[in-house]
Parts: C-alpha cells; structure tokens; sequence
C-alpha cells in the first residue's frame, strides 16, 4: 500500500502593521516608546522530536513484525489457480453475447523478469465460455474499451495460520517452490502428509497409512466446493446468442422441452427463452433437457459469412474447458487442442430458480454420469426432497426443506465426488442418511451425457429461470512434462476442431475415454510432505510436472510453506471510474474482494 505523502508546512503570513494613513510603515518618532518585541517562534521541543521519531520507529517495528508474522501481501503471477484466482490477463467482453471473462496474458511477458515480449506474443484471440464464439480483440475491440490487461489478483496470506496446526486438504497455499526456494508459488493442498495420492478420471483418491484402499477425497465444506465449481453455461445469456436470425439457420436454445408445446402440461419457454414454464396438467412426468450444443469457431465463421447451411451444432460431452486459456498470441498459427478441454466431466451442478404456482406435485432435477441418472424429487406440498440414483434401490436419503407452495427458491443440486447435495436458499440440506456413494463403474461416457442436466415436473406447475450449469474440477493424471497435458494419448488429436469431433462422435468415445487408455498415476507422500496442485490442471506447472530438471521432488516439504491465501483484497477492474476532472484506471473491483475457498 503506498505511503501516505506527508503534507507540506506554510509558513505563516507576516502579521501587518495596525497604523494607518500614509504614514503607516514609516520609522516612528525617537520619542515615542518602542514596541514591545514579539516573542521569538520557537521550534518543536527536544522531547516531542524525540516522541515523534520513536512513534515512526514504533510503526516501522510493527509493520515489519505483522508482515513476518501474520500476513503479507502477494500478488498472483501466474493463471495456474484460475479462475479461483488469477494471474495476468485481459478481462473481455463478448461481442455475441455479452459473457465477460478473464483469458490468460502471461504469454505477453518474461516469466523471470515481467518484460513484454513484444508484439509476437501479444494475445489478439479469446473464446467465450457461454457462445463459444472466438473473437478477435483488435478487430472486435478496435479501441480497446471491451478488455483491458491486469498484472493478477492482489492477495494477503496468513502466515500464522499453520504454526499451531496442520494445513487441511483443499486448502490454497503460499510456499516456497521446492527447486528455486527464492521463488513463490500458489496452490491448492489435495494431499497432506504419510498418504499416497492417486488422480484418476480427473477426481483425487486417498489411502493413509495402514489403509488398504483408495477412497475419493471429498470436499466437506459446501463453501470450498461451490468455490472450486467453473461456469458451463448460463441461460441469461441466451437471448444474445440465439437470436432471430440464428434461429432461421436451425440454432435452436440449450434448454429444449422433451414435449411437443400443443401437449397438455408441456413445459413452455418466455419470449426470450430465459425461463420456462409448466402448468402441471401432464398425466406423468414433463422434462425440460440441456443438450451441450457447442458451436466451433469454423461454424460460428459460416454463420457470420453467410455461408451456413440450415442445421444446428450437434450436441458434444462436457468437458473441462476453460476460456481463461484460450488465449492465442499473434505468432501461434491455431489453437491448441488442451485450451477448448479434452476431457469428458461428469461431476456436474444445476443451479436454478425454482417458484411453484401449485400447492401440490412434484419438482425434480436430474444430472447424469456415464449413464447413471441420479435424481433429486422434491414435493411442493410438504417440502419433502428424495434423492435417488438409477440402478440402487436401496439408495433414497430424505429431508425436509422450505420449498412449499409458493415463493421463489434458490436450488443447487450436485452430483460431485461420489456424493449428492442439495441447497435451498443459502443452505445446504442436510439429509437422514448419507449421500455418498460407493463406485458405480460409470467412468465412460454414454449418449445419455449428450443430454446431462433436466428438471422435471410431475402434476406439479412450476416455473424455472436462472438456469446455470457448473462443473466440478478435472486434475489430469501426468507425471511428465509434455506440451500438451492429457490423460490418454491423444494422437492426432491437435487442434480445436479435432477436439469437438471427439466429443461429439460417440464412436471415438471407447479409444479416447475408456479405463484401459486412460492414465492413473500416484504419489506416495512422507512426514511433512504435501501435494499441490492447481485449480487450473491443464495450465498448471505444479507437483505433478516437477520431477524434471527443474526440482528433484514432486513434493512441497513442511519447512516451505509461507502461510494460508487468506483474502483477495484488490482484484483490477476492467473499467475506470470518470470522475469530473479526472478518471481513475485502476480502481479496486469490489464484487470481486473476498476469502479465498
């Protein structure tokens, strides 16, 4: 924080004369008694120079013991924690739909030293994480008042957050880097010391000491894992992104009713597809569907030329695409395949506004994985909620929750490590029997995935809107460094292009996502030994890359920990503040400001 500028002393302004008349000023008369002399302007005392310079040399102590101590301030470097945190980038707004974003700027510059590389490593591409339409910052944004570049999240660490007890999982970490101790890195804890860590199919298994088996390592706190979640797609932004025109061409909404709309009760959407409808007059169940339509760059192209023929994307898998990495410099030729996600994700979470206008029916919400459908029923009437998964009989934990009647309630239904949850209002429900579960074997994808996310309603009359899908996060199983992180081989599998024929072509699915392709590796770790990895697993240069030349372990040893990232206190704005005579370009983003999950 800069120092505060001590402000200038005036002198006073010399005390005038009291004579008046032309006469004033002049040297009076010899006989006239002389003015009595003004007493002398002193200084400030010895003792109060003294005071003054023991209570500067008292702040300095103080300040140098809370930053040894207690807490320090940090700024995030790299884009290897987005977008939990980020690193330098370009905030920008799409075009097509209005989506604003964060995409990574740490090609611009020097890794080392922070000098700009030039104009061939400038990032002139960004693809948008709702529309998936990539545009062109200089052509888009030819005077630059859509993105502007920021150096990273500005952060303060706990430092006294571990001297008294040990680091928990999950937690964000400031340490030393294991090779290069002068240098500083952040990362998120996912393996604590004397247990072996095994990534497979993007989730995290544990085994302690004395154990056995491998058991999935969950996030317990509802806080940190609705923090860890990435944005899939938000239904407010679907009237930017079909609109009139794009329809003509077949580009019809995400969120599609499975009824024909004459049939009775069947779900009906707004004017501006925003929401949805259904008056519960269907005999059974009446779904509404999200098929993951994605568009490629090639498609968005034909459309904005003119040149598509009628028809719409085919629906492709959720993967662990991120946008905060689709950033192309000037001098690369085409995307890389690892920046659009070439993993399949099947820990998936609805988010939605839910508002009964029924006293009675049923409202459901359905999430599907490797073909397994796992359900939450909830009664309109009592409030009651069900969980249920298909296959297991014996699976059905109940509670009861305030969603009765009428009145809007906000709802969260996750399918996230092995483990069901559910939120209403800002509270997660807590059920009669445990929501966990064991293996199902549903590692590889089906057609049903096409289609992964539903709410139903079963003679009830409700309405849907605030319709947003997340992701949990996907670490990718690498032990080696190779230029593009993945979790198979992936052969010809290079560009943007090649990425969404495979997730949209069930035929590929077998050589791509089956086990006996897919790669497991594992980490014994020792007393006072952690595993760190990134939030962003396809960018991130973290434990499990470090066994090369850089640094001999993959490890983060105990005596390396700085402290615990506790709160983001300036996150840059892409917006300056105008003010009458001046403008503020680097004024705080205070929606952003808050704990670090």
């Amino acid at each position: 924080m800069p120092k505060r500028k001590p402000s200038k002393k005036y002198p006073r302004p010399s005390v005038r004369s009291r004579a008046a008349g032309p006469d004033a000023g002049r040297r009076q008369d010899r006989s006239e008694a002389p003015p009595a002399k003004s007493p002398s302007r002193r200084g400030p005392s010895k003792a109060a120079i003294r005071e003054t310079i023991e209570s500067v040399a008292i702040a300095f102590v103080l300040a140098f013991l809370f930053r040894t101590f207690e807490a320090e301030a940090f700024v995030i470097p790299t884009g290897s924690m987005a977008t939990t945190l980020m690193g330098r980038h370009k905030d920008v707004v799409c075009p097509m739909c209005g989506s604003k974003f964060e995409v990574s700027a740490v090609k611009e510059v020097d890794r080392e030293t922070g000098v700009s590389l030039g104009r061939a490593a400038r990032i002139v591409n960004a693809t948008c994480p709702m529309c998936r339409y990539t545009m062109d910052l200089d052509r888009d944004h030819p005077k630059g008042k859509l993105y502007r570049a920021s150096k990273g999240d500005r952060i303060l660490v706990n430092k006294f957050a571990y001297q008294f007890s040990e680091p928990p999982r999950w937690d964000v970490v400031v340490f030393k880097f294991p090779g290069k101790a002068t240098r500083n890195y952040i990362k998120r804890l996912v393996g604590l010391p004397n247990e072996t860590i095994r990534i497979s199919h993007g989730d995290v298994f544990v085994k302690r000491r004395g154990e056995d088996d491998f058991t999935i390592a969950r996030k317990a706190s509802p806080k940190k894992l609705l923090a860890m979640l990435h944005p899939v797609f938000d239904n407010d932004f679907t009237p930017r992104i079909y609109t009139p025109e794009v329809r003509k061409h077949g580009w019809l909404p995400r969120w599609r009713p499975e009824a024909d709309g004459d049939a009775a009760g069947a779900w009906q959407p707004s004017d501006d597809f925003t929401a949805y409808e259904t008056s519960g007059e269907a005999s059974g169940e009446v779904w509404l569907r999200y098929e993951h339509r994605v568009p490629s760059q090639s498609e968005w192209l034909d459309l904005t030329e003119g040149n598509l023929p009628p028809g719409e994307p085919r629906p492709e898998l959720i993967s662990d695409f991120c946008a905060y990495n689709t950033c192309r410099a000037w001098s690369e030729p085409v995307h890389d395949a690892d920046a659009f996600g070439m993993h399949w994700v099947g820990d998936l979470a609805l988010k939605c506004t839910l508002r009964p206008t029924t006293d009675s029916g049923e409202a459901i919400f359905k999430l599907v994985e490797g073909g397994r459908r796992f359900r939450c029923r909830i009664d309109v009437a009592t409030g009651k909620a069900t969980l249920g998964i298909s296959g297991l009989d014996a699976y059905h934990p109940t509670a009861t929750t305030a969603v009765r009647g009428g009145g809007k309630h906000k709802i969260i239904f996750a399918n996230v490590d092995d483990q069901l949850r559910l939120w209403v209002g800002r509270r997660e429900v807590e059920f009669d029997a445990p929501t966990t579960y064991d293996p199902l074997g549903n590692t590889r994808p089906t057609e049903a995935d096409l289609a992964p996310v539903g709410v139903g309603a079963n003679g009830a009359g409700l309405r849907i809107s605030k319709l947003k899908i997340f992701r949990d996060i996907y670490y990718i199983a690498q032990r080696e460094q190779h230029s593009i992180i993945a979790d198979f081989e992936r052969g010809n599998l290079t560009t943007a292009e090649d990425v969404h024929e495979v997730l949209s072509q069930p035929e590929h699915w077998r050589h791509f996502f089956d086990d006996a392709n897919m790669r497991e590796v594992t980490f014994e770790l020792h007393s006072d030994q952690f595993l760190a990895l990134g939030d962003n697993s396809a960018k991130s240069q973290d434990g499990r890359l470090w066994r090369t030349p850089i640094a001999n372990e993959f490890y983060v040893d105990c005596d390396l920990l700085i402290g615990k990232a506790m709160f983001i206190y300036w996150p840059d704005t892409p917006y300056k503040i105008h003010l009458p005579m001046f403008s503020l370009p680097f004024f705080p983003n205070f929606p952003e400001m808050g704990f670090v999950r």
